[in-house]
């Protein structure tokens, strides 16, 4: 990919500030074979042996995505893979890590599942613990989210240590309108489309592997 420097002019912010989502914080085979042909029987030799077909089993049915809509919510939402690239110590992999990141996010949106968003949350985290909460509270009762679905035009980093051993990640992050439905099926309240935003996550890489030990955003 094309990448180019993040500007010298951008900081990272308080984390509880500067999260993307903050503005939506106020507000989830049987087997067998046909049978053989009456003619190929009746023609065969007293006494030949006949020989079965063999089974062919039948194919596994495919689970088809459903993006959550009014009339209930997301359906066998894809579980985001990690890339092999995004296990690598180079500037390559942090950027897809960071990716990775958001679209972890994204997935607990759909889904309201938020264990794999805690196993890549920074610690200490507010905004992270506020968009939990969000996300667990309104996928409980029959209620669940549409929209809010995110995603990384752009991931760039220099790929230079700061001064505490830490590498920045700028990453243009876009986010679809969500609306907030009741378990009865009506809209609570609809978000409107946001501009991208830009965050900043400061990655560690430790024992093969990435983590993100501070998020922010993007200003100046």
């Amino acid at each position: 990919m094309t990448s180019q420097n993040v500007p010298t002019s951008w900081r990272a912010r308080s984390s509880a500030a500067a999260f993307i989502v903050a503005a939506g914080l106020t507000l989830a085979g049987c087997a067998g074979g046909a049978p053989a042909d009456p003619g190929a029987l009746s023609s065969a030799p007293a006494g030949s042996p006949t020989s079965s077909p063999s089974a062919t089993p039948a194919p596994t049915p495919t689970a088809v995505y459903k993006p959550a809509d009014a009339s209930g919510p997301a359906q066998n939402v894809p579980v985001p893979v990690l890339p092999e690239v995004a296990k690598t110590e180079t500037k390559e992999g942090a950027e897809a890590f960071a990716k990775y990141w958001f679209s972890v996010l994204s997935y607990s949106y759909e889904t309201g599942e938020i264990t794999a968003f805690e196993s890549v949350e920074p610690q200490s985290c507010a905004a992270c613990q506020k968009v939990k909460e969000v996300i667990v509270n309104w996928h409980s009762e029959g209620r669940w989210l549409v929209g809010g679905r995110l995603t990384t035009p752009v991931a760039d980093t220099t790929f230079v240590k700061d001064q505490g051993g830490k590498y920045k990640v700028a990453v243009q992050v876009h986010q679809e309108p969500l609306s907030y439905m009741r378990a009865d099926g009506t809209t609570a309240r609809t978000d409107p489309q946001a501009p991208d935003q830009g965050n900043l996550l400061l990655l560690a890489y430790e024992n093969g592997a990435w983590s993100v030990t501070e998020l922010g955003s993007i200003v100046g």
